[in-house]
C-alpha cells in the first residue's frame, strides 16, 4: 500500500508565490498542511480558494520565533507519516513530483532524503557559487526528523547514514528583490552572532577584516559565480558581506555597550519563549 504524504508548508505574506506553490505539490499531496505566522497580505485567502473542492488543505497558525522552532511545531501536526516541507518560494518539479510518487509507492530504505534546489536570484538562475550545489533534506518521516539547532539554516537531524539523495530538485525563487532580502539576511546573521556569542565565541580582528573578501572572491571566481553574469556577482558580493556581517555582529554584542549584552543573553535565555495560542482550521 502507497505512504501517503503531508506537505508542510511554512508561510507569511507570501501571496506572490502561493498560488503556483499550491499548484507544484497538489499532484502529490494527500494533505496540504499550511503553516502560517500572521500572514498580513491575501496568503491564506489564496489556499482557501484553491482548496475549493479539494478538501486537502489545513491551516494552522502560531507566532514564528526561528525557522527551526517553527517547523519543528508544524511537522508533528501533519496527519501522514511521511512529510515533505516545501517553503512557500519553492516549486516542486514535475521530475521531483515523478520521483517522490515512486519512491512512496513502494518501501523507502531511508529515514529522509537529500534534494537540490535550482535556486534563482530575481528571477535569475544560479549555477554556481554554493548556490549552484545547495541541497536540504526535506523529505523525511514524521516520527524520525526534526530540525537542529533554532536558526534559519539549521536542518533536519538525522544519521547521515539513513539519509538518501534524490535527482529531482526543487525550484527556489530565492528572493525578488532586496526589499525582502535584506530584512532576511539580518535576520539570519542576528541569529548566527547570538549562537556564537551564547557559545562564549569572541570577535576576531583578522575574521572581520578578511572574511568578506575572501569569500567574495571564493564564490565570485574559484566558485564561478562570474559565469552566472552581473545575478552572480551580485550573489557573491551578497556572500562576501553575510559573512562580514556575521563577524561584525559578533562584535556589537560583545563590545557594543553592557545593554547589549544584557538584553542578548535574556533573548538566548533557556527559558520557554511566549507563544501565541495555536489556530488549527480545516479548509474545504
Amino acid at each position: 500500500m502507497p505512504h501517503r504524504l503531508t506537505i508542510l508548508i511554512p508561510c507569511k505574506n507570501e501571496s506572490l508565490n502561493m498560488l503556483a506553490c499550491l499548484q507544484s505539490v497538489e499532484p502529490i499531496a494527500d494533505e496540504i498542511l499550511v503553516a502560517d505566522s500572521g500572514s498580513t497580505d491575501d496568503t491564506l485567502d489564496i489556499v482557501r480558494r484553491f482548496d475549493r473542492g479539494r478538501g486537502k488543505c489545513r491551516i494552522v497558525e502560531r507566532e514564528f520565533i526561528d525557522s527551526g522552532d517553527f517547523k519543528n511545531w508544524g511537522i508533528p501536526q501533519a496527519a501522514h507519516e511521511w512529510v515533505l516541507v516545501v517553503d512557500g518560494d519553492e516549486r516542486v518539479t514535475p521530475e521531483l513530483q515523478q520521483e517522490i510518487r515512486q519512491l512512496l509507492a513502494g518501501t523507502p530504505t531511508k529515514d529522509g532524503y537529500w534534494i537540490r534546489r535550482h535556486n534563482h536570484f530575481m528571477g535569475h538562475p544560479i549555477r554556481h557559487t554554493s548556490w549552484g550545489r545547495d541541497k536540504v533534506i526535506r523529505l523525511f518521516h514524521r516520527d524520525l526528523g526534526r530540525y537542529q539547532i533554532h536558526t534559519d539554516h539549521s536542518e533536519i537531524d538525522l544519521p547521515r547514514q539513513r539519509v538518501g539523495t534524490l535527482r529531482g530538485r526543487l525550484t527556489h525563487f530565492t528572493c525578488w528583490d532586496y526589499d525582502a532580502y535584506l530584512p532576511k539576511m539580518l535576520r539570519y546573521t542576528q541569529q548566527q552572532a547570538r549562537l556564537w556569542h551564547a557559545q562564549g565565541k569572541r570577535p576576531n580582528f583578522f575574521k572581520m577584516v578578511t572574511t568578506g573578501p575572501l569569500r567574495f572572491l571564493r564564490s565570485y571566481v574559484l566558485e564561478l559565480g562570474f559565469l552566472d553574469g552581473w545575478a552572480g556577482f551580485q550573489v557573491s558580493a551578497l556572500t562576501g558581506f553575510y559573512s562580514f556581517l556575521k563577524q561584525a555582529r559578533l562584535w556589537q554584542l560583545t563590545y557594543g555597550g553592557k545593554q547589549a549584552i544584557a538584553d542578548t543573553d535574556n533573548e538566548t535565555s533557556t527559558d520557554t519563549p511566549h507563544i501565541l495560542p495555536m489556530r488549527s482550521t480545516k479548509v474545504g
